[in-house]
């Protein structure tokens, strides 16, 4: 399943696929964009199949209901809301327009990369583990960014041996996502991604 979203300041394509032999993807994402923000989560759900997209769905409502919150907020709601679930690794990002500057938080095995027109990237480590309803710390980063930049946030279902140089080398979203198709093919686990440039 592909998706594309685009605003004045964001132009995004998120694309996701089962494990295979799967009736539904233990993964879920979340993306809005309005004239100040753009706020965008990817979850995975330990393991695979119903259970796991019951806990994954569960951070994109939280997101989209309390989406005006702050990401620290939101990450604590979403670990609140996985006690009795089967648990979900996440990632959830912020984008103020006016100001240029993001905030992220991830954890566990969501990756993000953002590559910058001057060549820089940013690339904020994940806390480790996955949220389960016990009480946890974690650690939420806040950068500027270059209009133009391009960043990727994906679950660990797709294995790209070099994620920078992909970006580095593509034009567009549209050129990036094509040279991923052949990392989306084997099925072999859930599979989300979302990639934006943000203008």
């Amino acid at each position: 399943m592909k998706q594309i979203e685009q605003h004045e300041h964001v132009n995004a394509i998120i694309y996701q696929s089962n494990k295979e032999g799967k009736p539904c993807c233990g993964d879920s994402f979340f993306i809005k964009a309005d004239d100040e923000e753009l706020i965008c989560a990817v979850a995975d759900g330990l393991g695979s199949g119903q259970y796991a997209n019951e806990s994954s769905s569960l951070v994109s409502e939280i997101v989209e209901e309390y989406g005006h919150e702050d990401v620290a907020t939101l990450i604590d709601r979403c670990n609140q809301a996985m006690k009795n679930k089967r648990g979900a690794t996440v990632a959830i990002l912020k984008v103020n327009f006016s100001q240029q500057q993001f905030t992220y938080c991830s954890v566990g095995n969501i990756r993000f990369i953002l590559n910058a027109p001057s060549g820089d990237y940013i690339y904020p480590l994940p806390t480790s583990g996955y949220l389960s309803g016990k009480p946890r710390k974690y650690k939420t980063y806040t950068y500027s960014y270059e209009k133009g930049s391009i960043f990727i946030m994906y679950s660990d279902g797709l294995n790209v041996p070099n994620m920078r140089m992909c970006l580095k080398h593509g034009h567009s979203v549209e050129d990036i996502a094509k040279q991923l198709e052949t990392y989306t093919q084997d099925k072999k686990d859930d599979l989300t991604y979302v990639l934006g440039q943000l203008t």
